[in-house]
Parts: C-alpha cells; structure tokens; sequence
C-alpha cells in the first residue's frame, strides 16, 4: 500500500488505486496525510475542504467522508499495512508508517542525496526522488488555504531539487544533461531567477553560449513586461560571467558528452590520422561491407542502374570502386580478411567489421567488399514466389501503402493482421504487380510461424535461398551466421525481393535481411513485431476487415457476379455475418460453389445462428476455427485464459479493470494479457486502453471455455455495479447509496478511481451501451438483482441526460425488480422512471405509476426512498395544476429528508419546493426554499443543483420587479450550467432570461445549448 501526495492524491494497492471518489474525499485524505500521526482537528479539516464560509453541515460531510474513507482502507487490508484511520475527540489521525508515503520518501532521498560524497550516487538518488512526482501535488483534491500551502511548499521543495540534480551533473561535466533538465523547468517557470540562471551557466558551460545569451535576454524581456523589474544578483551574475568568458566552456571530463548534439557518444577504438574512428561494429546501416563504423571512409553506393553483374555473380563497379585485389576464399565457404571476419554482421562487437580486425591496428586502404564465390550461373533472375492469388479483391488503400513503405533504402515492409486476413495474398499480389522492379529476382520463405509443423530451421531458409543465388551446395556455409554473412555479401549489389511469410518472432527475420541498399524485404505476421520495427526501422502495414463492397466482390469473384447481383441484399448480410473476413468470405463462397442449388439468403440464416457459425465457415483442412487455433496455441496460458473470458462477455468493448473482472484477476495481470493479445491481432485496441473482440474470435473464444461462462458474468456483472458506485459517489458525492450490494456479490480485485465529476460522468456515458448489454445478459440469465441494480446506478447520467431515450432501459429494471420481488427496488426504480416519464412529458403514465412508489418505500422501511417518491410525485402534481396537494407532498420529503440527516435529499426537497412555490405565485416563500437549500451547501460537483436553485432565485426576484438581479442570477446560472456541460440547465436559464430581455447574446447563446442537447440527444 502506498499513499501518494506528489501528483494526484491516491491510495495505490497491488491490485490498482482504491476508488475515493470526489475532490473532498481527496482534500481530507491529504489533510490528513500532511500531518500524518498527528491528529487533524475538525476545523482545519473545514478549512482544507471549504474556501468560503463552509455550509450549515459541513460537519456531516467531514463525517461522512472519513467514514467512506475508513471503509475503503479497511477493505483494502490496511491494517495489515500499520494503517489505522482514527478519531480523537473532536479531531481524527491517520496512522501509518512514513514509508508509505511518497512525500516522506521524498525527503528521505534528498537527505541521503546531500550526504553523498560522489556526485554520481548523489545524481542517482536525485533522480530516484524526482521520479515519486506524477504531477503538480495534491492534483484532483479540492485545495482549500492549508492545503495549497502545502503544495505550494512541496513544488517549491521539487523545484530546488531539480537545481540540486543539475550542480551534481554539473559536478560530472555533463553540462548537457544539467541544461535538458533545467531547461524543462525553466520553460514551466519561466519566471524563476534561480532556474534561469542555472540553465544559463550549464549552456554556457556545454558550449551553447548563445543559447545561454538569449536565455538570458529572454529573461530580462519577461522581468520587464510582467513585473517591471531588472534581473536579480543571481540572474546578472550568471550574464557577467558569459561575459567575461571566465570559467571558460567547460567540455567535463569526458570530451564525448558535452558535445553540441548532446548524444554524450565516446570514440572507442584507434583514431586514424584523417580523423575518423573506430567505434563499435555491427550496424545495419552498411550490410554486407564494411561494418558501419569501420576505419576510412565507405564509398557512397552507385545507382542500380550504373552496377553490372559479372559471370561470377558478383557486382562490377566502376574502375574507382573496383578493390585491387580479392581476398581468398575460407575454408567452409567463409570468406575475409586475415581476421577470419565474415564482415557485415548485425550484431555487435569490434572484431566483425572489414576494416579493424580483433586486436589489430587499423589498415590505411580503403575498405574492400566481401568476397562473392562462383555462382553456377543464372540465365534468369531467381523466383521463388508462388503464384498469384486467385480473385483477390480491394486493398487499394494497403497495396499504395505497401509501395510507399517500399520506398527508400533497404526497406522493410511489415504487414500485419489478424489470423484469415488475407495477408499473404496482399504481399504476393504486390509482388507480382511489381515484378519488374526486382530484376535480379524474388524470394519467398514460408516461416511457419504459426503452423502445427512448426518452423523451418533458419540454416535451410539461408540455404534455400542461396542456392537459388547459383552457390554450389558444397559451398553453402553450415552455420547460421556465416550463411547469413554470405547472403548479404551476394545480395550487397542487387535488386531483389525477399519476401518472409507467417513470421512469428523478430529475431527469425534478421539473419534473413538482405545486404543491398536496393533490396526491399517483406515481412508478414500475425504478431506486430515491434523488435523488428524497433532495430530494424521496419515500416508496418496493417490489415484491417475487408470493407462490405469488397467482401461482396470477392465472393462474386468465386460464385459469379450474375448470383450475387441475383440475392444482393443476402451477399451483403453473409458479408456482414463474416465480418469483412477475407477466409471467412472464402468459405463461405467455397460452400455456395460446391451447392449450385443453395441460396445466399439459405446460408445467411444458417450463420446467424452464433451457435454453429463457425462450423459453417470450416472446409476441408481450411477454415477460421483452425486459423484461430493455430494463433491461440502459441500464446502462454494467461492469454489463453484471457481471451476466453472475453469471449463471454457480454458488452462490445473492455478495459483492463472488466478483462480482469472477466478472468478472475487484477488489472496488472490483464493488461499484459491484453497486449499479448493484441499483438497477436487477437483482440483490437481502439484507443488508450479499450479494446474489442472480432465477432468470430468472440465465438471461437467462447467456444475454447464454455463451463467459464457463468463465472466470467457474475465478475463482469458485479464490476459493473462497483464502478457504477465509484462514479455515482464521485460524481454526487452528497447523495446516499441507492441501495446495499447482493449477497452473494464478488468484490472485483480493484475499481477504477474517478478523480472528480468528469472523469464519473464521462464513464458513465462512454459505458451505457454496455451496462445496458450487462443488465440484458443479468436479467436473460436470471440474475435479476444484478440487472436493477446496474441500471439505476446509471441515476447522475440520467439527471444529466433526462430526455436521452432512458425508459426501455428503465422499464426493464422494473420487470427485474418485480421478478425478484423487491418492494425496495421496485419502489427506487418507479421513482427514476415516473420523474423521466414526467420530464418526456408522458403525465399521465408517470402518475400511474408514481403514485405507488411512497406506499412501497414505506413496506420497506425506505425512508429516503419514500421522500424521493413524494418529491417526483410532487412534480407531477404539480404540472397537473394540483398546486396545494404538490406544496404538501415536497414539504413532508422535506420533513422526511431532515429527520434521516440527509442533506442532499432535503435539497432536492427544497429545490422543488422552491419551483412550486414560485409557480404558486410567492416569490418570497420561493426565494426562502433557494436560500435554506444554498446554505446546506451543495457540493461542487452538484453542479445542476446549483444552476436550478440559482434559476428559480433569477425568477423569483424578476417576479418581485428586481429585474436587474433577476437577470444577473440567470446569467450566473446559465454560465455555469454551460461551463460544465449542463445543457439542459443552460436551456432553462436563458429561456427565463429571453423572456425579459432581447439580448442577441442570450439568443445566440440559447440556440447554441438547444443544438448541443438535440446533437447529444
């Protein structure tokens, strides 16, 4: 367990951060951290949560965060940790060790960092400290006066270690580093003379004086337009002593690293007279010559067109180019210099370049190309590639990026993809398109990476390959490296294709590479590659689903344009029900061909059915089922449990948190899964850190585990209730539980933590597809409890979004409610449906029903639930001109709500009240309800409670003849409901206002609100 303050203030656990909920909840959290062990009176608490007068119950709300704080640690085993959260008296302690604790840490780092002799351990544990800040302190808290003290404080403490980093870089003559982590902070703070002049002597010091002039000018230019002062002693110093260029620019203790690039790269090896180094061997970047930093200078390659092949196979050159003599052949048929060197090789090291051997000094000639044995002769260009796909269809999009991921030098081309999506066909039909521009040939390797043979071994592709160069065999090196040194060495000179099919792994494609600047190699995987991308600057070219024209067209190509156009709205269902799979479609039209009597429609029932779908798109030895199979079985056990969890679940996306709910794991454990998967185009991430499930993986995942299914729902489903409850609590932080958990609810192993009211409510409607899926699959397999429950947490969005279609989804709560029998589900769901029945203006429905939602409260001992019942009845008594019985109905909730100490239901209470009130033409009664319900204090988060009470206050003093506050109430309201996105709100305000004023801002600004809510809605 740790408690973080340096960033934003959370309680991480191994599983993940406890969920605690809104800005409050996090200011009295890092109150209490800040003097921790210390005990933290309820005053000073007030003050941290509240900027202004605090409201009437502030108290109660301190009160009930330390108790939904307590539970959460408790929950979290911190007791096991030392973590007591305690009160005394009037005041209350959070116990813990300061271990725990990231800004104690902190300063223990920088305690020990002061007492280091050596700069470098002093470097180490300066940077060891920095690396505990995740941003600006105590973020996502609201920061009342102690509090932003307090951050204040501990910027100011970050700061003067960043200063204290670069003396000490400074203190190793790597000015260049002192200078990049300066500079950083100096843009932050640009006007902290400290930094400023810092930064300035460390450019100085690194060479860069006039970085470090115009730093300084800069500097001064600010001083002078924000603050009208001259620079300080320190600033002025630092300038003087560019000026007087004394110390002079210092180059630190290792010539290498204060460089003006700044790549701090040391020369190793001897140093030749004309001044090139030897330095480390090994790079990709001169394949099949010298290495690519070898003593003396490498000729620049001449153009394809102006190189010539010999009789022997080799390439002739110019005169110039042309060595002298030719180093004779090694023994095995590797061949060098003295040092036994194949020369060209990928890997590292001194002793494998042309030009330095192992020990031996460096050799005044220029470098000479790798010797090339006899070729047996080769009356035509080598090709290795199978033939061309048959009815190959679109693409167009991939095949212009292919040509251009082809461009360059030595490219390679990676194209990658799930498993059956026609990657193969797009490299062969590219390769056949471009047949002309490979004169000296095309090779082809099937690497089977993902096959049940298994893989080739890598000697008999090199071997294969050189054979088909015209080598003898006898001359065919017997290890890999010295074959792959060979190929490279006769491939330096040509224009050749290489084309590496199925490859599984990066390291199996590099001793493959070609030599020449003009080869072009592509690679296909299931797997992204990334270590190929990575060392290899491979250029990827990923395969996506076929577009539903071209799936129509490629089973035309197979069946015939005349029995497509014949059932053309079945070639586009089987399309779909193939999901733009170019095997799947492939199958499909292998199935039709063979059944001249079968109808598209015929088929396109049968795989509807999910239940024997992949069945259907099996043939023979080919299908999706075995293309899937042969991908799964090379992935490690978690993923393969991973990925047939997912294939129950029940939305259309997932993250971490609902994978691991899935698999019965935490978030850690299923990320990694996720991106196994992925990587395997297994699963398709759509954004930071969402992913989806091809409809036929879905399947086929779900096929590989069904006995897990019933497991993997009830985790999903109570994860969905857990996070639901996080972002409710976040975003209403003063609202109480609607209700207690199942029985038999399984806790997921961490929730996700909203940090304040957006990032709850963006949740809420990123997910209300699929928490309206989950509460389908909950009620569909009769887990009723679960279903209600999913729904009405869904209550702030609904608030929100009152007109978004909300009553399917409401109704089905209800049936889930009656069918488990629940007198107090039944009664909380009729409650939210009756108010948004009232609101789509469906009266006389929501009085139906709303009219026995108090009576179930009550049968339930719901005291909360009956005020809520009497409020949105209320409301529709109301609008039916039932004014007397409405005033009575709000004004018992109100009774109700203070005898339960609940302020949040009180001023719902009140803020009804107030409406009726104003429509009851009493202004004064009006205004009265506004101000008892703005002195409980809503919080910030409640922000549409808020904007109403402020509307009703615009009115009620426009009623009074007050226009000028009236309308100065409504503009307050209608900003602020705009300001946080509260359209519906906004919509209210300005229509009050318009109806007292002609202001074309207020028209323009209403007509703006009006399309947002018809956009979203």
């Amino acid at each position: 367990m740790e408690f973080r303050l340096l960033g934003t203030v959370s309680v991480d656990t191994f599983t993940g951060p406890l969920p605690l909920g809104p800005a409050k909840r996090r200011s009295l959290l890092a109150a209490l951290l800040l003097s921790a062990n210390t005990p933290v009176s309820i005053a000073r608490l007030t003050d941290s949560l509240w900027d202004d007068t605090p409201p009437l119950h502030a108290r109660s709300v301190i009160q009930g965060h330390v108790s939904r704080l307590r539970a959460l640690l408790v929950g979290a085993d911190a007791e096991a940790y030392g973590v007591e959260l305690v009160t005394l008296g009037d005041a209350y302690v959070l116990r813990l060790p300061e271990t725990l604790l990231d800004s104690q840490r902190f300063e223990e780092l920088l305690t020990l960092a002061r007492g280091q002799r050596s700069p470098a351990d002093a470097v180490l544990m300066l940077k060891e400290a920095l690396s505990l800040w995740q941003g600006p302190a105590l973020s996502g808290a609201f920061t009342g006066r102690p509090l932003q003290a307090a951050a204040h404080s501990l910027e100011e403490s970050r700061l003067a270690t960043v200063e204290q980093l670069a003396r000490a870089y400074a203190d190793l003559g790597e000015h260049n580093r002192a200078a990049a982590v300066l500079r950083a902070e100096s843009v932050a703070h640009p006007m902290r003379e400290s930094l400023a002049a810092a930064l300035m002597t460390a450019l100085y010091r690194a060479g860069r004086q006039s970085e470090a002039l115009d730093w300084f000018h800069r500097t001064r230019r600010l001083l002078a337009d924000e603050l009208g002062i001259d620079p300080g002693h320190e600033l002025a110093d630092a300038y003087a002593l560019i000026l007087r260029g004394d110390p002079g620019p210092d180059t630190g203790r290792d010539g290498g690293r204060n460089a003006p690039d700044g790549h701090g790269t040391t020369a190793r090896g001897p140093v030749r007279a004309d001044g090139s180094g030897g330095g480390d061997s090994g790079s990709r970047g001169s394949r099949g010559g010298a290495a690519a930093n070898s003593a003396g200078p490498v000729p620049a390659a001449r153009p394809a067109a102006d190189r010539r092949t010999g009789p022997d196979g080799a390439t002739a050159t110019g005169p110039e180019d042309r060595p002298a003599d030719r180093t004779a052949e090694q023994p095995g048929g590797r061949s060098g210099g003295t040092d036994g060197s194949a020369g060209g090789g990928t890997g590292g090291g001194t002793g494998g370049s042309m030009g330095v051997g192992t020990g031996g000094a460096p050799s005044s000639a220029p470098p000479r190309p790798l010797p090339v044995p006899s070729l047996a002769g080769e009356p035509h260009p080598t090709d290795l590639l199978p033939r061309a796909p048959r009815g190959f269809q679109g693409r167009t999009a991939e095949l212009a990026a292919l040509t251009r991921a082809a461009a360059g030098e030595a490219p390679v081309c990676l194209v990658t993809g799930p498993a059956g999506v026609g990657k193969t066909a797009l490299a062969l039909h590219w390769a056949h398109r471009n047949q002309a521009a490979f004169p000296d040939g095309r090779l082809f390797a099937d690497l089977r990476g993902f096959s049940d043979t298994g893989e080739p071994a890598l000697i008999e592709v090199l071997r294969e390959f050189l054979l088909a160069l015209g080598v003898a065999p006898r001359r065919v090196p017997e290890s890999v490296t010295a074959a792959a040194a060979l190929f490279r060495s006769l491939t330096d000179r040509r224009r050749l294709l290489v084309v590496l099919d199925n490859a599984r792994h990066s390291a199996t494609i590099r001793p493959l590479l070609p030599g020449g600047t003009d080869c072009v190699t592509l690679v296909t995987s299931r797997h992204r590659l990334e270590g190929l991308i990575a060392s290899d600057a491979a250029r990827p070219v990923p395969l996506d689903m076929l577009e539903p024209p071209d799936s129509t067209a490629l089973l035309a190509g197979v069946l015939g344009e005349d029995r497509v156009l014949a059932e053309p709205v079945a070639a586009r269902r089987l399309a779909e029900l193939c999901g733009g799979l170019p095997l799947a479609l492939r199958v499909t039209a292998a199935r039709l061909a063979g059944r001249p009597t079968w109808t598209l429609a015929g088929l396109a029932d049968e795989l509807a059915d999910e239940r024997s779908r992949l069945t259907f798109l099996d043939v023979d030895d080919t299908g999706v089922s075995a293309a899937l199979r042969l991908t799964v079985q090379q992935l490690p056990q978690d993923a393969v449990h991973q990925l047939a969890r997912l294939g129950h679940h029940p939305g259309s996306h997932f993250d971490p948190y609902t994978a691991a709910a899935l698999a019965g794991t935490d978030p850690v454990v299923a990320t990694a899964a996720l991106e196994r998967l992925a990587a395997a185009h297994l699963v398709t991430e759509t954004g930071p850190g969402r992913w989806i499930l091809h409809d036929l993986v879905r399947l086929y995942a779900r096929g590989t585990d069904p006995e897990g299914g019933p497991d993997a729902l009830i985790g999903v489903l109570d994860h969905y209730i857990a996070t639901a409850l996080a972002a409710a609590d976040t975003a209403e932080p003063g609202g109480e539980p609607c209700f207690v958990l199942p029985e038999d609810y399984h806790r997921p192993v961490a929730v996700r933590d909203f940090v304040d009211r957006p990032a709850a409510m963006h949740w809420l409607a990123t997910e209300r597809d699929d928490l309206a899926l989950a509460a389908v699959a909950a009620r569909t397999a009769g887990f009723h409890e679960r279903a209600w429950r999913i729904i009405l947490l869904q209550w702030p969005q609904v608030v929100w979004r009152v007109r978004d279609s909300w009553s399917p989804l409401l109704e089905l709560a209800l049936d889930s409610a009656r069918a488990h029998d629940d007198a107090y589900a039944e009664s909380r769901v009729l409650n939210l449906l009756g108010w948004v029945l009232t609101e789509e203006g469906r009266t006389a429905e929501a009085v139906a029903l709303l009219e026995r939602s108090p009576a179930l409260a009550r049968q339930a001992g719901d005291r909360l639930g009956e005020a809520t019942a009497l409020i949105n009845l209320a409301v529709v008594q109301a609008e039916q001109g039932e004014l007397d019985t409405a005033r009575e109905d709000c004004g018992r909730a109100v009774e109700l709500a203070r005898e339960e100490q609940d302020a949040h239901t009180e001023m719902l209470a009140l803020q009804h009240l107030a409406r009726m009130q104003l429509t009851a033409n009493r202004p004064h009664e009006a205004l009265e309800s506004v101000r008892t319900a703005l002195d409980l204090g809503p919080e910030h988060e409640e922000i549409a409670r808020r904007v109403l009470l402020l509307t009703t206050s615009g009115e009620a003093r426009l009623s009074l003849g007050e226009e000028d506050e009236g309308i100065r109430l409504l503009d307050l309201a209608a900003g602020e409901a705009e300001n946080s996105g509260y359209d519906e709100g906004a919509v209210r305000a300005l229509q009050a206002l318009l109806r007292v004023t002609a202001e074309p801002e207020y028209l323009k600004r209403y007509e703006q609100a009006v399309r947002r809510l018809t956009e979203d809605g």
